[in-house]
């Protein structure tokens, strides 16, 4: 089960006016199973998006990013799971512009003002006609309070819907924030198989909105892996639809600060909600490096630790294997670091320093605070004030399995 995370409660997600969302199940891989949602925005919301940098980018991202750069008003948003439309050269491209020409028929727009999305298996071609098929229901299902059904019909491995709602006052009035995400496997995301929608009804600036996202995207699903993948779909979308009353044309607005807080919250629940619900995760795990030069370099430590499999396999364990945590600092790329300046804890456990470790370590200390279900590892460069943290999760039996059965 996932690490202290639970589906969203009834009624938890709060709608965001003028925004609509309908599921359907269009048997898209799979028979009897939610995986197609149609989201509707209203007229003159903005939409930024951040996407993979895996050059084996999917077909529907690729669409993404050019009807973005179009500046049109985006319309709908569609999404399937159980296939990526990835790695499918020319055909992908044109099965996915069917399907945005099909959506924009029945809502009477044009075809480059419906993003689609696609996530799960990779190399198979998209089953346009059953997406078409599945329109029809998912437009007859759409509804604002519907987003943690929509949670619900993202998922591919997830086990749980994942989905967090944040309201601010801004000028006297309530200004919401709503968003979902899915992710549990092949989770790396550089951008920003992860998918994440946010929406507010603040009315927000395109630029400040665009600047916005990649902020928020680099302190919270840049700082999450599960297994060190990048997937070929991973995308990030922030919607500002307009209908609460309340415009932030710039930083120096007032209420950009609570909002900003309110999507950074919701995004970075989001994130390590991924690493929570990890395939097969029993151990949630949160890597502190401190005292860098620069946050490069902390970052390059904390996911040396985070990717190690070796490292990740000893969390399952409940196994303080010291050895393989010093080695991943010491292989992380930082070429003249001094490992006598570096300190490691586990929990409050001061393990080593000065190149090894402490006189005073007690492994009992260490393996008690591994075998707790989240568990804090942090590292003291000592080399400058630079910070940085990354979210991962440990590997497990079953996380082998999952994968190993992922295509049958």
């Amino acid at each position: 089960m996932p690490v202290n995370l639970n589906p969203p409660a009834p009624g938890s997600l709060k709608p965001i006016a003028g925004i609509r969302l309908g599921v359907a199940e269009a048997g898209v891989r799979k028979a009897n199973r939610k995986d197609l949602l149609v989201m509707t925005l209203p007229e003159g919301a903005r939409v930024a998006g951040v996407f993979t940098q895996n050059r084996f980018c999917a077909a529907p991202v690729t669409l993404c990013r050019e009807f973005l750069a179009k500046g049109e008003p985006i319309r709908a948003l569609v999404v399937n799971t159980g296939n990526a439309n990835a790695g499918t050269g020319e055909d992908g491209l044109a099965r996915a512009r069917r399907v945005c020409e099909a959506l924009a028929q029945q809502l009477g727009c044009a075809p480059e003002q419906v993003l689609p999305f696609s996530t799960g298996v990779i190399m198979e071609p998209l089953p346009v006609d059953r997406i078409e098929a599945g329109l029809p229901k998912a437009l007859a299902h759409l509804g604002e309070a519907n987003w943690e059904v929509a949670a619900e019909a993202i998922m591919t491995t997830d086990i749980v819907a994942k989905g967090l709602s944040r309201q601010v006052e801004i000028d006297g009035k309530t200004v919401t924030v709503t968003g979902i995400a899915k992710g549990s496997g092949m989770i790396h995301p550089n951008m920003a198989t992860m998918l994440g929608y946010v929406a507010t009804d603040a009315a927000v600036a395109q630029p400040l909105l665009e600047k916005m996202l990649r902020e928020i995207t680099n302190v919270s699903f840049n700082r999450v892996t599960v297994d060190g993948d990048t997937s070929t779909n991973d995308s990030f979308i922030l919607i500002a639809a307009g209908t609460a009353g309340v415009s932030i044309d710039s930083e120096q607005s007032a209420g950009y600060a609570a909002l900003y807080g309110a999507v950074r919250e919701v995004a970075v629940f989001l994130a390590q909600a991924l690493a929570r619900d990890g395939e097969g995760a029993t151990k949630f795990v949160t890597i502190e490096v401190t005292g860098g030069r620069n946050g490069e370099e902390c970052l390059k430590v904390g996911k040396a630790i985070a990717h190690s499999p070796l490292i990740k396999t000893a969390l399952f364990a409940s196994d303080p294997n010291l050895g393989r945590l010093l080695a991943a600092i010491g292989y992380a790329g930082i070429t003249d670091l001094d490992v006598n300046t570096v300190r490691l804890w586990l929990g409050p456990v001061l393990v080593a320093e000065h190149g090894g470790r402490h006189p005073a370590y007690v492994e009992a200390e260490a393996a008690a605070v591994m075998k707790e279900p989240e568990i804090t590892i942090r590292v003291d460069l000592g080399r400058g004030e630079a910070q940085e943290t990354v979210w991962t999760c440990d590997f497990s039996y079953d996380y082998v399995k999952i994968n190993a059965e992922y295509r049958s």
